[in-house]
């Protein structure tokens, strides 16, 4: 059979019916494994395609990640989504997965990676959308970590703009690409989104890491429940698209939400601060409680809270916004929710891995 009249077929089906079709399918297909099919369903035609746009939500609302570019959208506001990190000591990578149930440890879905590269000066993690490829020249990368000689300071590039209302700063620098596997539209290079800073530990007095990271592109005022942080709607890298057809989600729900006023609002960036560990008499340790989320007592284990007014952070559990910590040798509980994205969760976490004895 003729592919162009097979296709033709089904994308000739009645609007009403596939629309129903594909909400079914949607809606029945929640969780990962099985969400696989409301990926396939996308890659069928335009036509499906441009019906799951409207059907599939960003993270924010549905607590799902079903296309790549969810990566770079904003966590679920009510609940932490829980993903773990698997490292690889020996050929310095790290893999990031979503939890395909409750438990601590399990087969999971494969998100993000990232490799260590030394420099002189620096390191670099490099992040990608492919577990076997994260070299900078890849069409999978999609941004990276770099941190500062001493391990101390940290920097969050994007490989592309954030958001449509980002501005590309001085600290930027492009790349030689195919022009064939780049929109003209949106330039590829490296963009700051955010920083990560550790307190040195001078004195050399034992307890846990202080860090404070601040995210650029993200409003103080993106936490309150009035306010919708910034996210992207699509990748660039078009070639991508072979192996992960759908690179766009409908968002103008999330969009037109957002008033002129806010548009235009000259707001505070958001800060996040690692909450304050209680000491434990009869454990003899520092604690903090990550609701069994974390089984092993380590120096890289944290809580991340946002800053309040008065410039601290929220004593409440449910404010906590990123949690990470040890429960195996090379496995690592990565739970995240709204205002950041798993990106910059995963390269949060990343810093935590490169930090020297300096801050502990």
């Amino acid at each position: 059979m003729d592919d162009g009249l097979e296709q033709s077929w089904w994308a000739n089906m009645p609007h009403e019916l596939l629309r129903e079709v594909l909400l079914r399918i949607e809606s029945s297909e929640a969780k990962w494994p099985p969400r696989r099919s409301v990926v396939a369903c996308a890659g069928v035609c335009r036509t499906w395609r441009l019906i799951v746009m409207e059907i599939v939500k960003p993270p924010q609302l549905s607590s799902n990640i079903t296309f790549p570019i969810s990566l770079k959208q904003p966590g679920p506001r009510e609940h932490l989504l829980q993903c773990f990190i698997r490292r690889n000591s020996g050929t310095q990578t790290y893999y990031l997965f979503i939890s395909l149930s409750s438990a601590l440890a399990d087969d999971g879905k494969f998100l993000l990676a990232a490799r260590k590269f030394r420099r002189p000066t620096c390191t670099d993690y490099i992040i990608s959308l492919d577990a076997d490829d994260m070299s900078r020249e890849s069409s999978a990368h999609i941004g990276k970590l770099r941190s500062n000689f001493l391990g101390t300071k940290f920097t969050i590039y994007d490989s592309q703009l954030p958001h449509a209302r980002a501005k590309m700063t001085k600290s930027c620098s492009t790349k030689l690409v195919n022009p064939k596997q780049v929109s003209p539209k949106v330039p590829t290079g490296n963009y700051p989104v955010a920083h990560i800073s550790y307190e040195l530990n001078v004195l050399g007095s034992r307890g846990p890491r202080r860090m404070h990271c601040v995210i650029d592109t993200i409003p103080a005022s993106a936490i309150e429940p009035e306010w919708v942080a910034p996210s992207q709607t699509s990748y660039s890298a078009s070639n991508i698209g072979t192996s992960f057809p759908f690179f766009q989600t409908n968002s103008t729900h999330l969009e037109n939400s957002i008033s002129g006023e806010q548009n235009n609002k000259k707001d505070d960036v958001l800060v996040l601060r690692n909450k304050a560990a209680r000491w434990h008499e009869q454990m003899q340790c520092w604690c903090l409680n990550f609701h069994g989320r974390v089984t092993i007592a380590s120096v890289k284990n944290f809580q991340l809270a946002a800053l309040t007014v008065n410039g601290h952070a929220e004593p409440q559990e449910d404010n906590v916004i990123l949690q990470f910590g040890k429960v195996g040798k090379d496995l690592f509980t990565m739970d995240y929710r709204y205002p950041i994205s798993a990106f910059q969760a995963f390269a949060i976490c990343l810093s935590s891995f490169a930090t020297t004895v300096a801050c502990e």
